[in-house]
């Protein structure tokens, strides 16, 4: 990682049905070895899922869903004196953002069903509800940063 000065951030182009942002970094990060339609085919198919099925808007329960799993703080290690500690901070929206979105294609590609359509279909509407392995993976950072709040005024 460079010391000298930040990368520069990379323009998203938004996505071509709903022309969302958001949505283009999702199917970035389901995206598999440069296959761009195939992750399209994913998220649309399950979009169309989620609207047979809740009879809403589908992109704002993706929305709802990812507000649902961003965590509010986390913790990182910070070495003091020769000890490591797990001190709590709190998120930027950016990483709030960029961590839900990995958590919820990570959960739904951990999920059973049969095409990843229908897992990221089920997923998306679990934790629109505050359900699903996504949102138990907010609850357990959030349940950290809880334990080591102990260790806040380390925080730099």
């Amino acid at each position: 990682m460079s010391r000298r000065h930040a990368a520069p951030k990379r323009e998203v182009l938004p996505d071509p049905r709903f022309g969302d942002i958001v949505v283009t970094k999702f199917m970035n990060r389901i995206m598999e070895h440069g296959k761009k339609s195939v992750a399209e085919r994913i998220f649309y198919g399950a979009m169309d899922m989620v609207q047979d099925k809740m009879k809403r808007d589908p992109i704002e329960i993706f929305h709802e869903a990812l507000d649902a799993i961003k965590p509010k703080v986390e913790v990182r290690s910070r070495r003091v004196g020769g000890a490591t500690y797990q001190v709590p901070v709190e998120v930027r929206p950016e990483r709030a953002q960029a961590l839900a979105i990995r958590w919820l294609a990570t959960a739904a590609r951990g999920r059973n069903e049969d095409t990843m359509a229908e897992r990221l279909a089920n997923e998306v509407m679990d934790a629109a509800q505050g359900r699903g392995s996504a949102a138990k993976k907010r609850e357990d950072t959030h349940k950290m940063a809880e334990a080591n709040k102990a260790f806040a005024h380390y925080r730099w």
